[in-house]
C-alpha cells in the first residue's frame, strides 16, 4: 500500500509536495483506500501523478533500458534558472512492513538514493548512496554480492533497478510493488482499448463470473456475457464479446454499446487484477472516459472490505465536483480522500488536503464550496472577459 509520495522539481512543481494517503479521522484504517485530486485545468494534478509515473519508469528502466550516455530523462520546472535536483520519495506498507524508498536525479546523474525498512517500527537502513558511494545496513545479509553489484552501477542508472534484477531478496517487495503493483490507466500512460475485455476474457476464462460481478455492480443494466469462439476462413480463431441485458434473450456486440459502457469494461481487468493483489491503481482525469456513477460504483468497490479484502487503492484526478456530494444517496468521497492542486502565479503547483480546512462531517456541501471556491483549485473565469474576448474573435474573423 502507498502510505505517501513526495516529489518536487518535477514539472509543474518547483517545490516539494507531499500526498499522504493516511488517515486524519479514521481510525480503523492505516492507509485509506482512495485519493481523488481535483483542481483546474493546467493547475499540475496530471503532473503529480506523472510524477509517479516517473518514479516507476525508473526503477525499471534505469538500468536495462536507459543508455549509458543518455543521462536521465527528468522533467525539471521550467521556469527557473537554478540547477536543483529532482526528488521522488514514497513510503509504502508491504506485508506489514513499512519502506520508505527515494531518490534525486540530476540532468545526467542519481545523486543520492535510499532504502529503508521498519521491521517491529525500528528504522533498518538496507542502502544509502550518495556523492560518497554505496553503504550497505549492518544487519543486511549478502554483503560481498551488494558490493559487486555496486561496482557495476552506471552513474544514471538506480541501485534497486540493479540489485532487483540480480533477486536480491530485501528488496524484491519494493521493487514487485513499482513493476506489478502499481497500474496507470487515463491520460496518455494507457490510452483506453476496448478490446482489453475481450483479451483478457479469453485469457482467463476462469474470471468470467468476477467480471460480471462487477458489470451488475456498475448497474447498466447489463446482465451476461457472452464469449463467441469463431474461426475464420484461414482457420484462425477470432473472439468475439456478446452482452445481454436484463431478461432479454437477445445480446448485443460490445461495438454497440455506449462510449461510457465500453470504457468500463475496458477498465475492469485492471480493477480485478489490482484488487486481488491488493495495489495501487492510478487513473488520470477518470470524468474523461466514466459517468459519474460509474465512478462512484468503482469508489465504492475500493472502499468496500469485502470487495476490496488486501487493501487495494485507487489513486484519481478529477474536475467532476459532483462526486463531492452525495450520489443517489451515497457518500463517495470522505473528508480525507479529496486533495486540491492549485498553481501559484509564479506557475509554481501546491498540493493540499480537504481537511487542511477542517470541514464538518455533517451538514456542509462540499461540492457547492469547492465551486464557489472556498478551497481554490478552481479557474478565475471572468465571464464578461470571456464574452469580451469571444465578440473580439468573431469581429476579427468578419
Amino acid at each position: 500500500m502507498l502510505r505517501s509520495f513526495r516529489l518536487g522539481n518535477h514539472r509543474s512543481f518547483r517545490d516539494e509536495q507531499e500526498l499522504l494517503l493516511m488517515p486524519v479521522y479514521s481510525k480503523d484504517r492505516e492507509v485509506l483506500s482512495v485519493a481523488a485530486i481535483y483542481g483546474a485545468n493546467a493547475s499540475g494534478k496530471s503532473n503529480l501523478l506523472d510524477g509517479l509515473g516517473f518514479m516507476q519508469r525508473a526503477v525499471r528502466d534505469s538500468f536495462a533500458v536507459w543508455k549509458p550516455d543518455a543521462g536521465v530523462p527528468r522533467r525539471p520546472f521550467a521556469f527557473s534558472a537554478e540547477d536543483r535536483p529532482s526528488v521522488f520519495v514514497v513510503e509504502l506498507v508491504l506485508d506489514q512492513v513499512r519502506y520508505t524508498y527515494g531518490f534525486e536525479v540530476d540532468d545526467w546523474n542519481v545523486r543520492e538514493e535510499w532504502l529503508y525498512s521498519y521491521p517491529e517500527s525500528r528504522k533498518r537502513v538496507l542502502f544509502e548512496r550518495d556523492a560518497d558511494g554505496l553503504r550497505f545496513g549492518t544487519k543486511v545479509d549478502d554483503r560481498p554480492k551488494l558490493e559487486l553489484l555496486g561496482g557495476l552501477l552506471r552513474p544514471n542508472a538506480l541501485f534497486l533497478s540493479l540489485v532487483a534484477q540480480s533477486a536480491v531478496t530485501h528488496v524484491l517487495p519494493v521493487w514487485n510493488w513499482f513493476t506489478e503493483n502499481l497500474s496507470f490507466r487515463g491520460g496518455t500512460s494507457a490510452p483506453v482499448r476496448v478490446d482489453a475485455i475481450t483479451e483478457f476474457l479469453v485469457a482467463n476464462r476462469a474470471d468470467r463470473d468476477g467480471i460480471v460481478d462487477l458489470i451488475r455492480v456498475a448497474d447498466l443494466g447489463i446482465s451476461d456475457l457472452v464469449l463467441l469462439d469463431l474461426k475464420r476462413h484461414d482457420g484462425s480463431a477470432r473472439h468475439e464479446l456478446f452482452l445481454a441485458h436484463g431478461d432479454a434473450e437477445v445480446v448485443l456486440p460490445l461495438s454497440d454499446e455506449s462510449a461510457g459502457t465500453r470504457s468500463w469494461l475496458s477498465l475492469l481487468p485492471t480493477v480485478l487484477t489490482v484488487l486481488r493483489a491488493g495495489g495501487t491503481l492510478v487513473i488520470d482525469e477518470i470524468d474523461e472516459s466514466l459517468h459519474p456513477r460509474l465512478t462512484a460504483a468503482l469508489v465504492g468497490l475500493f472502499r468496500d472490505s469485502g470487495a476490496n479484502p488486501r487493501n487495494a487503492q485507487l489513486l484519481f484526478t478529477t474536475h467532476d465536483a459532483s462526486l463531492l456530494s452525495p450520489v443517489l444517496g451515497d457518500e463517495v468521497l470522505t473528508r480525507e480522500d479529496v486533495w486540491f492542486v492549485d498553481k501559484r502565479v509564479d506557475g509554481a503547483s501546491e498540493l493540499y488536503a480537504l481537511t487542511d480546512f477542517k470541514p464538518r462531517k455533517e451538514g456542509e456541501n462540499l461540492e457547492r464550496r469547492y465551486l464557489g471556491g472556498s478551497y481554490g483549485a478552481v479557474p478565475d473565469v471572468q465571464v464578461e472577459a470571456l464574452v469580451a474576448a469571444m465578440m473580439r474573435g468573431v469581429d476579427g474573423a468578419a
